[in-house]
Formats: C-alpha cells, structure tokens, sequence
C-alpha cells in the first residue's frame, strides 16, 4: 500500500482545539499572505485530517481507503474561510457500518469547528461513474490530492479521470463553455461591477478553474501570459475579503471595500476595484481567446473526415485566406496578418488590422496582436492621415469594435498608440447611474456615435469625442476642464488641424452642458440660451455636440438618457442653433399657455380650486405618466402638491413648475407638470389627488405629520450610507431669477421637504426643474422674493443654506 501517512509535525493534532489555535496564529501572521499563507493553510489542515484519519482508521480497523482533497483544496489554495471539500475513496471491501464511523470520525471534527465541508464517500468507480454524469463533480477530480491513506488507489483513479476527460473533450468542453456563459449572464462581469462576486462572475475565480480543465484536456491552452498573477491577485482580495468579514464570502461589498484595501496595502477602495478589473480582464481575455480556439479545434476536427472523403483519402487543403487591407486577410474565422506584412516596416499596420477585423466583424488573431506587440514600428507624431483614418474607420464600425479594441488593449496596443489611455483604463466609476467603467464607457459611447454620424457633418470630430470625452477622469479635478486639453493633446498627435483641436477640445469640455442645461435650467430664461450659444460656439459644433450628448447618455445606462429627455435637449438645440444663426428664438413666452395648460389655468381661476389632468405616454423608454396640475397662484403650491403624490406613493421622474399669465384675466395661475410612476400597485384617481391637494391648500391635510408617520411605519433600510445633500446658489445663471441646485439621494417627500423651506424663507418659486438619476436627485428651483425680483447674492447663500439644513 502507498501511504501519504509519513509526515506530522506539532500542529497535527487531532484534537478540534489544537488545529483551530494553530490555524489561529496563522491567520494572524502578518508576515505571512498571499500563496504562501494559503499553502500553509492546507498543508496545516493537511496534517490535522491526516491525524484525524489515522486516529479514525486504527479506532474503526477500516483499511482499504484515502482521503482526498478536491476543487481549491486540492490546489492547495486555503483561503481563510474557504470550504473543505474532501472524498472518502474506499475499495469496497469495508463493512458499510465500520465505513460510515470512519468517515464520522472524520466529518464531524471539522463540523464541530464550523467549517463548511462539502463531503462524499465512493468507491473508485463510483467517483468515475458520478464524474461522468456530473460536470461539476469531474472537474474537482481533476485537481484531487491524497491527504491521508491509499495514495495507489487515488492515483489510478486520477488515471482514468484524465483519461476520461481528455476523451470526452469534444463533449465536455462545449458543456463547460455554456455553463461558463450561464453564469455570466445570471452574475454579471467582474469588471464592470460595483460590488462583484470574486467567484461566479465572469473573468472571476470559477472562469480560471475552466481554463486550467482546458488546458487538461489537450485541446487547447489559455494564453499565459499575466493569467497566474491576475489568479493570484483574485485570491489575494478574496483571501483579505474574508478575513475583514470573518465569512466564507466571495461577494466585495461596497462598505468592505477600505477595509479590503487597508489590507492588501492599497491606497484605497478604488485602487482595489482597479486591481481587480486589471485581473479580470486579463482574465476575460484569456477565455475569449481559449474558448475561440477550442471551437476552432472541434470544427476541425468535425471536418477532418469530410475532407478526407472529398479528397481521396489524400489530406486536408491548406486554410484559405481572404484578403480584408494591405497586409491583413482573413484566415480561419479570425483576422491575421497576411504573409508578407512587414510590421517592423508598416506603423499603421496595428490600426489597419484593428480597422479590418471590426469592419468585417472578425476576431483578431492572438498571433498575429503578439508580432505587432513585439515588432511594430511606432507611429510618427503627428500621425500620418492613413493612421488617422484607420483609427476612425475602427470606431466607427459599431458593436463588433469593442472585441478588436479590447484585444489590441489586452497586448498593449492601445496604450501605445493613446498613452492617455492607460489612466482611464480600467477606472471605477462609484456613481450608480454608469454601467461600465471608465474606459469601457469611452468605447460603448463611441458604438453609440458610430450609430450617430448620418446626423452631422463631421462623424471623424464626433467619434474621436466620443472616445475622449471622459480622458479626464484619470485626473484629479473636474474631468471636463481636464480632458479638454488631454483631448487637444490627443488631436493634435493624431494629426487634426488647428481648427478640429480647438473643436475637440469644446465638445470635451462641454459634453455635459446640454443634457444639464436642459434638465436643470429654464430654458425661458433667455439668459440660459445665450450662455449655452456663447460656449458651443458654432453651429458645426452644436450638431456634433447634440450627438455625442445621445452617445454619451446612452451609453451610461437606462437611467440617463428617455424620450423626454431627448426631446428636452432637442428644444435647447434648436433654440441655441436660432441665437448662433443670429435669428430670433422660435420659442413659447413664458406667460402664454399651451392650449391645455390654458384650458386647465382657465378652470382653475373660474372655481379657485386646483385642477388635475392625467396623460398616459406612450414612448417605450418613458416610466410612468404625466400628471398636469392646475393651481391658482398662492403660497405653498409646491410643498402640498408634492407632499400629496409622495402620500399617495408616487415616485416623481421629472417635474417642471411654471407661472402662467391668461390674457384679459386676474391672476396667475402656477402650472405643475410631473412624470410620475406608482411605487406600488396602480395610480391613484385623480379625483383623490385632487381632493387631498385642496386639503393640503386649506391646512386640513397635515402632510409633515403623515409622511413622518409613514415613515417610522416603514423605514427604509440603506446598506450603504449616501454622501449628505448638498445645495448651492448658482451664480449668472439667469437674469430674472436666483437659481438654487439641489442634489440629494431620492427619497419619498424630497421635493415636499425643498418646497416647505423655500415657502418658510418667505422665496417665491418661479419655475422648478426636477431630474431623477437612479438613487440621485438632482432638482433646480428658480425662486424670487416677494417684489419678484432675483435675490442678492448674500441672500441667495443663505437661501441655500436654509433648504440645506431643511433636508439634512
């Protein structure tokens, strides 16, 4: 018999208590981390079960059997709270009731310590009869390890089970490529994760243990270069991960990510998150090009015996390659250099292979991105007018640019091509509302644009925005200010002329100002469109400006760009395109309705009491409804009928708020027009809202007191704390009005809460403009005092001050 049974040094204790202060002191050993920690941690778990085991055997007389560890385990990979995952393998010829105390005695000492353990008793061909119907369970097989006993028996096991997996690679692969997919699609990927499953998600720690069953197979092999250190970095969070929480998590929470970082020497949660985007896109990376192959090779090899057929038995043709640009064809599915290109020789080569695989929607080859790494002859600067518009003809090939980019970025390409980039790369992006990180934005806004370029005169100046727009976001300061001289840098090293730099850099500069302006401003105010006119500057770049404002927002997420906000921004253009043509604005006097909002002003002045009108909308992107209110003017319009909805749970999207002046009438009338979505449930009646808005008018509905009581009835639960509101006086900002901003997490009775200290203030509100980001509300109020006249600016910061405390 081969035993594993030759070493136990002091810590092999088969009492609970020895190993658990052991493994105690271990954990605490600061000099002790990383691979080197978790290898001490299995080999120290290694001598406590093969203490325990040989306690078991000589108590039961059970022979015959081994201990193994499989999965992490029997990697040697130990993190802090890792599971054990061990197999009792035995040859059958125990007694069943003298096997089961073995494996009792066995199991239950771990369980007494709390540890997780995923545990199985079988007979060698049990293990490969289970193995070969449960993916799962061959691939921790694959990795098995003798602990303790019959090492011989494990190791014919091990035997067959390679056997097996190597034979059955043409069905077992395409098995574990789905399952890969399944679980990113349900977990999300690593990269663009604000709190990421270090495990499940893709490019995380399951996605490696994949490639390493492919590389056993024979069949094909991960690229290597950067995966060990990108595997172990993964480990290093998780393995800190768990000593912060002191549980067997794999999920990196926002409120334990300093604490992680504390640990592992980083500066803080963001150079954490970076590390472990920098990790799983290597990781990423390497499966794409993996899984890539392996469909190759099974191809192949479901073609071979046609060929042979066709060809009478005298082998396969050579693979044909197709011409894609001067130096690139296409060969086998993927984009490849063709024989005689010349890297070393042809500096746009890079960037005209990148081009070529995008516009025809191919891979580029792994080969083929490594020679350029390694040969490439650097560009001149400034850039030729072919590299330029390779580059261009890359970002503007739509989706299948973002494989061809990401792949050049993974070889370095990128960076060496755009050095700005590498500060960008694989940034975090903390604000809910960004699906992706900072560099990946930069590319899904540059999809977008290419979308886009029909509408404008320069698509060239509109995609090279798109893809710096956000370049300063790898600086300290304001992004915008930033990234408008990264960008004139980047335009005038890639060739544009003075002209286009100088447009770059204002439509970098500005990119946020129309969607912000039209959101947050009244766009009445003529003071508001000649500020907007003054910045863009030209009509030329107005056009492009309101393109990459669509690209921009679309590819932030769901919560940033609707059909109303679209049509917001286009009425902002088209009255900013009127000042820069030097005609007057086609746009409504504040004091002249619409033709609805004078019907309902008209019904409210004739009975004194509020009017309501419901209009369902029907874009696809539009959440809820739109509610019109109708009020004679009077004080505390704002607070009652926004404290009303917030009762009626009614969550408001957006909201706007206008005084409004009938012809040949007394009196104004306000105008409140909400979009507004039910919380729960359908919408309310407008008759009960209306009902409760006289109520509330007339003091008889106690709107502070209910909202209070509905809020200690439920209180919401916040897993993690949001930053305070913050509120300011925007200086010239408009000529007739004092402008306060609010920005403030959304909460129920927000809106109510601003109205009731404006009113406390004695300020009159003349138009409101309110705008929901995911959890983020951000609402601009222009207010005048009681001569409705703007409020000085002493007056104006006191004012803020007043509402700030109010929401505080």
């Amino acid at each position: 018999m081969t035993s594993v049974d030759k070493t136990t040094d002091h810590t092999a204790d088969p009492e609970p208590g020895g190993y658990a202060a052991a493994r105690l002191r271990l954990l605490q050993e600061e000099s002790r981390s990383g691979p080197a920690r978790r290898s001490a941690l299995s080999g120290l778990t290694d001598d406590w079960l093969r203490a325990l085991f040989k306690t078991a055997v000589r108590e039961t007389g059970t022979r015959g059997a081994v201990l193994v560890a499989v999965g992490g385990y029997g990697r040697g990979e130990l993190s802090p709270r890792s599971d054990l995952d061990l197999l009792l393998l035995h040859d059958g010829k125990a007694e069943p009731r003298a096997l089961s105390a073995l494996a009792d005695r066995i199991w239950y000492p771990v369980w007494d310590l709390g540890l997780a353990l995923d545990h199985s008793v079988r007979t060698p061909a049990e293990a490969r009869r289970t193995a070969a119907e449960d993916l799962k369970a061959h691939l921790g097989l694959l990795d098995a390890r003798p602990v303790a006993g019959d090492a011989g028996m494990l190791a014919g096991l091990r035997t067959s089970v390679l056997a097996d997996w190597r034979n059955q690679a043409a069905k077992r692969l395409p098995q574990l490529h789905s399952l890969c997919r399944e679980r990113a699609e349900r977990a999300g990927e690593l990269r663009f994760l604000l709190e990421p499953d270090l495990k499940e998600t893709r490019g995380g720690l399951r996605d490696v243990t994949a490639l390493r069953a492919v590389a056993a197979s024979w069949l094909a092999d991960a690229p290597r270069e950067g995966l060990a250190d990108a595997r172990r970095r993964l480990l290093d969070v998780r393995d800190a991960l768990h000593l912060v929480t002191g549980r067997a998590t794999d999920r990196l929470s926002l409120q334990e990510q300093a604490q992680v970082a504390a640990r592992l020497g980083l500066l803080d949660a963001d150079a954490l998150l970076r590390e472990v985007y920098e990790a799983a896109r290597v990781v990423s990376y390497a499966g794409d090009v993996t899984w890539r192959e392996v469909g190759r090779v099974l191809r192949a090899r479901a073609a071979r015996p046609r060929l042979r057929g066709l060809l009478g038995g005298r082998g396969p043709a050579a693979t044909e390659r197709a011409p894609l640009a001067d130096g690139v064809v296409e060969s086998d599915g993927e984009a490849v250099l063709a024989l005689a290109a010349r890297p070393d020789r042809d500096p746009v080569l890079a960037l005209r292979l990148g081009a070529a695989a995008a516009q025809a929607g191919l891979p580029v080859s792994l080969h083929a991105l490594r020679r350029l790494a390694a040969q490439a002859k650097p560009l001149p600067v400034p850039w030729p007018a072919e590299a330029r518009e390779e580059l261009l003809t890359l970002l503007g090939a739509g989706e299948p640019m973002v494989g061809v980019w990401e792949a050049m970025e993974a070889e370095g390409l990128i960076t060496r091509l755009l050095p700005d980039w590498e500060r960008v790369r694989c940034r975090p992006q903390r604000n809910p509302v960004h699906t992706w990180t900072v560099d990946r934005h930069l590319i899904e806004t540059a999809v977008r644009a290419a979308d886009l370029t029909r509408r404008v005169g320069r698509p060239d100046l509109l995609l090279t925005a798109a893809l710096l727009h956000d370049i300063g976001k790898g600086w300290p300061g304001d992004h915008s200010v930033a990234g408008e001289t990264i960008a004139r840098d980047v335009a005038a090293r890639i060739g544009f002329g003075a002209e286009d730099v100088a447009a770059l850099g204002t439509l970098v500069r500005h990119h946020l100002l129309l969607v912000e302006t039209a959101t947050r401003r009244d766009l009445d105010d003529p003071a508001t469109v000649r500020a907007v006119a003054d910045a863009v500057g030209s009509l030329s770049t107005l056009e492009i400006l309101h393109a990459l404002t669509e690209a921009d927002a679309l590819a932030t997420g769901p919560a940033a760009w609707s059909t109303w906000r679209g049509s917001l921004v286009a009425d902002l253009v088209a009255r900013v395109a009127a000042v820069l043509r030097g005609t007057t604005p086609a746009v409504r006097e504040p004091h002249i309705p619409s033709t609805e909002q004078e019907r309902l002003a008209v019904e409210a002045l004739r009975t004194g009491e509020p009017v309501l009108a419901l209009h369902a909308r029907h874009e696809e992107d539009a959440v809820g409804v739109e509610l019109v209110v109708a009020v004679p003017d009077q004080p505390g319009v704002l607070p009652a009928v926004a404290g009303v909805l917030a009762l009626h749970r009614l969550t408001v999207r957006a909201a706007d708020l206008r005084s409004v002046e009938l012809p040949d009438r007394l009196g104004e009338v306000l105008v409140l027009r909400w979009r507004v979505a039910a919380q729960y449930g359908s919408l309310p009646q407008v008759a009960r809202l209306r009902t409760d808005v006289i109520r509330a008018l007339e003091g008889s509905l106690d709107v502070p007191a209910k909202l209070a009581d509905r809020e200690a009835a439920y209180p919401r639960r916040r897993g993690v704390v949001p930053p305070p509101p913050r509120v300011t006086a925007v200086p010239d900002v408009s000529s007739v009005a004092t402008v306060l901003e609010v920005r403030a997490p959304d909460a129920v009775g927000l809106l109510h809460r601003i109205g009731r200290a404006l009113d406390e203030a004695g300020a009159r509100v003349r138009s409101a403009h309110v705008s929901t980001l995911g959890a983020n509300a951000v609402d601009t109020v222009y207010v005048v005092d009681g001569e409705g006249n703007p409020l000085s600016a002493p007056d104006a910061a006191d004012l803020a001050r007043r509402v700030q405390a109010a929401l505080s």
